[in-house]
């Protein structure tokens, strides 16, 4: 089976893959890296394609998803308040002038 092949994989995990890519592709990434970051969750909480008879009736483990939303922030708690806050103003003049553009 050549790299990359989704063969073995069920619907819902390729379903599932996809909700994953959309949600990183809203929120800004690329589409080739959202699909390589949503393959690599649905491999870490399966174990990877269970078509095969062997890998069927493992229990899923939901953790690599929970892990993301419990890693973002960290970096931007560490900086100082003044930081943060000189950052979240830079970003609204950002939002504002492109409104008034489009």
């Amino acid at each position: 089976m050549p790299r990359g092949d989704k063969s073995s994989y069920t619907d819902k995990q390729i379903r599932k893959a996809e909700h994953i890519e959309a949600g990183y592709e809203k929120r800004g990434l690329g589409r080739g890296e959202a699909e390589r970051r949503a393959w690599a969750t649905v491999n870490a909480e399966t174990g990877g394609g269970k078509k095969s008879g062997s890998g069927r009736g493992k229990t899923e483990n939901h953790a690599p998803s929970r892990k993301g939303g419990h890693k973002g922030g960290a970096a931007a708690a560490a900086r100082p308040a003044a930081a943060r806050s000189a950052s979240a103003r830079k970003a609204a003049a950002t939002r504002r002038r492109n409104e008034q553009r489009g």
